[in-house]
């Protein structure tokens, strides 16, 4: 991966688009199980409802206030996430570090391994303008070839099939008409080649 994407200084008031592989692009999500937990991790973090504590009694951190997760899709060997982070600089950190060190507990416990499971430390890049955000929104939701009817993304939300109260799709869905305007604003690029279309906005490949 280029440094660009490695280094992250963040700051306030900014859209980030985080995504991550296994190592040597090794399978991270076998099945439904492994999908749900990783999305349970997040949910604990950024739904103010969700009371489960750790191990030790311990209320998880809470970073509603200060992250937004807009879009995700989790795939066999990756996943991405685009965020929104309000006035915190290190919440998207300490919520990436926290998802990527339980994740790999997890993950490790069932499957009986040892070791890292991500391919270093995850990837974030900043999102400075509305038409790159938009992009970033369609790309992630386009990554699976069966993108309307695949469960594990974002997508279904923004169509009202399903819901995730720690999902906030708000500040996307304002830059359409109606969830009928996106639907065809992704749908567009459904047949043409994403990763080409992604490196235009000069971002690595996956």
């Amino acid at each position: 991966m280029p440094s660009k994407n490695v280094v992250k200084h963040y700051v306030s008031d900014s859209y980030y688009h985080v995504y991550n592989r296994g190592v040597a692009k090794q399978t991270i999500f076998h099945d439904a199980e492994d999908k749900k937990h990783f999305l349970n991790i997040l949910s604990r973090h950024l739904d103010p409802d969700n009371t489960q504590k750790r191990y030790d009694g311990v209320e998880y951190r809470k970073l509603h206030l200060d992250l937004e997760l807009l879009c995700y899709c989790l795939m066999g060997n990756h996943f991405h996430l685009l965020f929104y982070m309000s006035d915190s600089t290190e919440a998207l950190r300490v919520l990436m570090q926290s998802i990527m060190t339980a994740y790999t507990m997890f993950y490790n416990k069932k499957y009986n391994r040892v070791g890292s499971l991500f391919q270093g430390t995850f990837k974030a890049v900043k999102v400075d303008n509305e038409s790159y955000l938009l992009h970033i929104s369609r790309y992630i939701h386009l990554n699976p070839r069966n993108y309307k009817t695949y469960f594990y993304s974002s997508y279904k939300n923004y169509l009202g099939t399903k819901s995730e109260p720690w999902l906030k799709i708000d500040k996307m869905l304002c830059l359409f008409k109606d969830t009928s305007e996106y639907v065809l604003f992704v749908a567009e690029f459904y047949d043409k080649s994403i990763e080409e279309e992604y490196l235009k906005y000069q971002l690595a490949d996956k």
